[in-house]
This record gives C-alpha cells, sequence and structure tokens, in this order.
C-alpha cells in the first residue's frame, strides 16, 4: 500500500481531531483545566505549620477564609487562597528586593525522559512554595501548552509564540505571555510554527552581522526578570537554534535521565554536542556563558527493573555531584495524571493506592525544595 503525503496530511487531521475530543471529555465543560482545591490540613503543610495554626489565624481575618461545605464539616480553599497563605508563613523565602528572576533550561536531546513534565511540575511546586513562575514552551510540538490545556496547533498563533522574537517582529516576549488555569504561573505557548525558527535565525545571521542568533530569547527575557521568582524553559529534544537560545538565556540547567543503558549512552551525546558548540560560540563569537548549577535528575525510575541499579551507578559516576540526591519514581500516578493532561499536583484527591501517590509526590516536593535552595543561592550571589 503506498502512502502519499495527502494521506499524511488526513491522518494529521484525524490525529487533531482526536486530540480535542480528549481535551473536552478530560478537561472541564468550558475546555478550561480546573485547579486543585485545598482542604485546611493541607494549606497547614504547605505552610509548613500545624493546623491548629490554621484555626487559631482564620480567627484574625488578616488570611482568605475559604469556604465551608453546608455540613460544615470541611473548609476548603482555592488555589490563590492557599498561595497567600503560603506567602503570609514562607515570607522569608520570598525573592529578596533587588533580586531577579532565575532562568532555569530543562533539556535533553532525546525525547521521553520526562523534560516537559519536570518543568510543569517544578513551576507548579515552586508556586505552591509561594513563588511567581514563568515557564516557557520551546518545543514545537508544544507539550508543555498543552499541559496547560491549550492545543498548539489550533488555539496558538504564530505571532504568540517565540517566533515573532526570533523574526525581529517583537524585541521582547511581553507579548506572548498569558496567564494560565494555574494561580502563580504563567505561560508563553509553542506552537508547531517554531519550526520556522530554525531558518530565521540563521538568515537573520547572513544578513545581520551584528546580530547573534543565541541570544534572541535572553534578551527578550530582560524585560520580565524583575516580574517573577523564576523562569523555566521547555526544550526540544534536539540541539537546534531554539535549544541553544534557551540554554544561553539559562543560569541553571536541569537534565533529567532515566537510568537505562539507551538514556545513558545518548546523554553522552548530549553533552559533546552541546559543549561543541558553546565552545565554538565563546570562542569564535565571542559569547560569555556560565551556569550556577547544572542537576541531572533521575527520572522514570522504575524500582522492578535489575538493570537500572547498574545504570544509575553509572550515571552516578559520571556525573557525580551534579545528580540531585532524589529519584522520581516511575508510577501509576504519573501514568494517570499524564493520561489526564495533568502532573502529581493536578490531583485533588488520588483515587488509588495513597501510600503510591505519597511516594511520588514526595519526590516532586524533594525536587522542589533542592532547586529552591539553588535559586535562593543565586539571589544571594547577585546581590552582593
Amino acid at each position: 500500500m503506498t502512502i502519499t503525503i495527502n494521506d499524511i496530511a488526513d491522518q494529521a487531521v484525524r490525529a487533531t481531531r482526536m486530540v480535542a475530543q480528549v481535551r473536552g471529555r478530560m478537561l472541564a465543560p468550558e475546555a478550561v483545566k480546573s485547579p486543585p482545591r485545598f482542604n485546611a490540613s493541607q494549606v497547614a503543610a504547605l505552610c509548613e505549620i500545624d493546623k491548629n495554626q490554621v484555626t487559631y489565624r482564620l480567627t484574625k481575618g488578616d488570611l482568605p477564609p475559604g469556604q465551608v461545605n453546608a455540613s460544615g464539616s470541611r473548609r476548603e480553599f482555592t488555589l490563590s487562597e492557599a498561595r497567600q497563605w503560603v506567602q503570609a508563613y514562607r515570607s522569608k523565602a520570598a525573592r529578596p528586593k533587588g533580586a531577579r528572576a532565575m532562568t532555569i533550561a530543562v533539556g535533553n536531546f532525546k525525547g521521553g525522559v520526562s523534560k516537559t513534565t519536570t518543568v510543569m511540575t517544578l513551576a507548579q511546586g515552586l508556586s505552591l512554595r509561594g513563588h511567581r513562575a514563568l515557564v516557557v514552551d520551546m518545543d514545537p510540538q508544544g507539550s508543555l501548552t498543552t499541559l496547560f490545556g491549550i492545543l498548539p496547533d489550533t488555539e496558538v498563533r504564530e505571532e504568540e509564540t517565540f517566533t515573532a522574537l526570533a523574526a525581529g517582529d517583537e524585541q521582547t516576549i511581553d507579548y506572548a505571555i498569558r496567564k494560565t488555569y494555574w494561580d502563580g504561573i504563567d505561560l508563553v505557548p509553542a506552537a508547531p510554527s517554531l519550526f520556522t525558527c530554525e531558518f530565521l535565525l540563521p538568515s537573520r545571521q547572513m544578513k545581520e552581522p551584528e546580530f547573534e542568533f543565541w541570544n534572541v530569547l535572553n534578551r527578550g527575557l530582560e524585560s520580565v526578570r524583575d516580574d517573577y521568582d523564576v523562569i523555566i524553559i521547555d526544550t526540544p529534544p534536539a540541539l537546534s537554534y531554539v535549544t541553544v537560545n534557551s540554554f544561553m538565556a539559562a543560569e541553571g540547567l536541569i537534565v533529567p535521565l532515566p537510568p537505562s543503558a539507551l538514556d545513558f549512552a545518548s546523554s553522552a551525546q548530549f553533552w559533546t554536542l552541546f559543549s561543541d558548540l558553546a565552545l565554538q560560540l565563546t570562542g569564535q563569537a565571542g559569547a560569555q556563558k556560565s551556569f550556577e548549577f547544572i542537576n541531572v535528575l533521575l527520572s522514570r525510575v522504575d524500582q522492578s527493573d535489575v538493570s537500572a541499579g547498574v545504570v544509575r551507578n553509572w550515571i552516578g559516576a559520571t556525573y557525580a555531584e551534579k545528580v540531585l540526591p532524589v529519584e522520581i519514581p516511575k508510577t501509576a500516578v504519573t501514568a494517570a495524571s499524564s493520561a489526564e493532561f495533568g502532573t502529581v499536583y493536578d490531583i485533588s484527591k488520588y483515587e488509588g493506592n495513597v501510600k503510591t501517590y505519597r511516594r511520588a509526590r514526595e519526590a516532586y516536593d524533594r525536587v522542589t525544595e533542592l532547586i529552591e535552595q539553588s535559586i535562593t543561592e543565586y539571589w544571594a550571589k547577585e546581590r552582593v
């Protein structure tokens, strides 16, 4: 059977329609994702206080009281209300005056290693600790954009992505920032048209001798670095012009890496390709680049996989102190949440095994805590 380009185009239309149908079933009737709600115990945990302190603070009336159900047995808080409580009790962890947002890129040249999930959960986790995040989707596939309940190929125009900045039609990223369903997180969405950046950027470099193709995103983010605590960039699984822009704009780099032999071998290519290009840019083009941290995050760890232990040792021996002391487990929780265009943080109440959910949630919480420490250290260094 011969398959023509027209056949592929028809298949693309069917696939797009199916995604839209699935999203329509998974999301709210108005096709907008809804954030989780929190009970008093959960708010207390986020604030790192005892539940009795929540009850006492409610008598002061200076923080959102939430809403009590009809029977009076349960009090619930919206995400926005919960974040106000967190900001009140974690004020010492807030970005100090004069400090600016830290930019973190999440990258790996291999797909399926949990880059997008890492970006999403890190942004959500930091927001639940009181911080304000901007996430930038630089992957033409738009998986991160989809996690926010937005279909990249039908609900995002080319001029609403990084493409307008790459083309020189815009000078700052402000035009592309949009609010999301999750309080405390704004989004620069992606669309398939981001692929055109692979032609726009080198074309401009040839026409404009002073143009720095690697520095477009970095300069575009400059205007919003006072508006956020952290900027997190999701990158495509390839060494592209868009990926280079993402890395060159970042102060921190996170590389998710499952403990499998193929993923480990692929990671070696990642470092080789990136270092070769970076050396070329710094040597020939005069670009300057350094990172405050580079973290390797063990992701999709299957505890039942005997070979994972061997590969884990390889990773530890290779990347040493760069390996974060936490592993993201491959569990039914993450599989179920991803099937519903969500993460563990989107779940208000898990219907499955509580221990399994807790293990996954604690892993993401721990990653967030470690990255928050790096951000705090960056702020302290920046102010000196």
